[in-house]
């Protein structure tokens, strides 16, 4: 409506690219829950720094910090203009906590989980 992206696409994305480094690193959310394990996000923040814009042509770059006892922190640099030089558009933070697949009461992520982190 303002000529801009509405602000929880953004949201989306990160949750996005975190879904596919999970896939790089671990081989899969489906892979995860088969082995037992699920996350939900408990905190989410976004600092805006310029506005995305229809057609833009965006890059998410994740870093994922060491796992804690429960919980996975996530970071996301959002960046438009990948050919002429990165133009940071937004930074976000998620904090995901380790469920029980089946009864979603949280738990310790396994050490198979910080294994595969590690050694990515």
């Amino acid at each position: 409506m303002q000529g801009r992206v509405f602000n929880a696409h953004y949201l989306t994305w990160a949750d996005m690219a975190h879904t596919e480094a999970l896939r790089a690193l671990t081989g899969g959310y489906q892979g995860l829950t088969e082995r037992g394990i699920d996350f939900v996000v408990v905190a989410a923040e976004v600092q805006f720094r310029r506005p995305a814009r229809f057609d833009d042509e965006l890059m998410v770059n994740v870093t994922i910090e060491p796992p804690g006892h429960t919980s996975l922190r996530s970071r996301f640099r959002i960046e438009r203009g990948i050919e002429r030089g990165a133009e940071l558009i937004a930074e976000v933070a998620m904090v995901h906590v380790c469920v029980d697949a089946r009864t979603f009461e949280k738990m310790a992520w396994p050490e198979w989980f910080r294994d595969e982190l590690a050694h990515s």
